[in-house]
């Protein structure tokens, strides 16, 4: 499945670029990444995976944002990642960090599986994905 695909299923959907939801989506990012960092120096685990995702996840938002996308569905978020990754705009490991965090949050909320060294691993990987977000956007506006 590509993005077209998506469209056609409903599970994206084209919307005008507007500079406002691109900041709203990447203040919450920066929100649940401070959230996150709270919760391993009080060694709760579990919320710091959660919020470390929801960052990650925000900052993908504001990134489709900034491509003119919405998405329906936290899988067409990995589907649009995909494809810049296949156009050369994303490295791997981004998409591989995003996939693993959605993973240890879910294993952290319905499983009850988590620890301290995948909170940390998580964290990590989501300051780097925000990082590397906020250059994707930055450089697709350049210009404008």
């Amino acid at each position: 499945m590509d993005i077209e695909d998506c469209i056609r299923e409903g599970y994206l959907q084209k919307i005008p670029i507007e500079k406002d939801l691109i900041k709203k989506e990447l203040k919450e990012s920066e929100y649940d990444m401070k959230s996150a960092e709270n919760a391993i120096g009080s060694e709760d685990f579990k919320w710091a995976i959660v919020k470390s995702y929801y960052s990650m996840f925000h900052a993908a938002r504001a990134l489709l944002f900034s491509l003119g996308l919405k998405e329906r569905r936290h899988f067409a978020v990995e589907i649009v990642l995909e494809e810049l990754n296949r156009k050369g705009k994303l490295e791997s490991r981004f998409i591989a960090d995003f996939l693993a965090a959605m993973s240890s949050r879910e294993d952290a909320d319905y499983r009850y599986t988590y620890s301290k060294e995948t909170a940390i691993a998580v964290f990590e990987a989501a300051e780097n994905f925000l990082k590397e977000m906020k250059n994707k956007i930055k450089g697709s506006h350049k210009g404008n």
